[in-house]
């Protein structure tokens, strides 16, 4: 499955707790990540700078659902219920 145009909701609704460029202790869930551009992509794909957290994210359609919403809320609930 590939990733939907300008949806972002990997690098929004998950919680991160590594180190990222210019958001040295990660981000909480439901913030944008300072990486994310205008077009909602990441600015550090490909890169090795790039958090192994994001890498292993990969498009499914049980994560990403019918839309950009769906994709928002499903990976928010997961957040929440993996939260230590």
């Amino acid at each position: 499955m590939q990733c939907r145009d300008r949806c972002g909701a990997c690098c929004i609704a998950p919680s991160i707790t590594s180190p990222i460029p210019g958001m040295p202790h990660g981000k909480p869930a439901g913030i944008p990540c300072v990486q994310l551009d205008d077009e909602l992509r990441c600015r550090l794909f490909g890169r090795p700078e790039r958090p192994r957290f994001c890498g292993s994210l990969q498009p499914q359609a049980e994560m990403c659902g019918q839309s950009r919403e769906q994709a928002l809320a499903g990976l928010l609930k997961l957040d929440r219920a993996t939260a230590p």
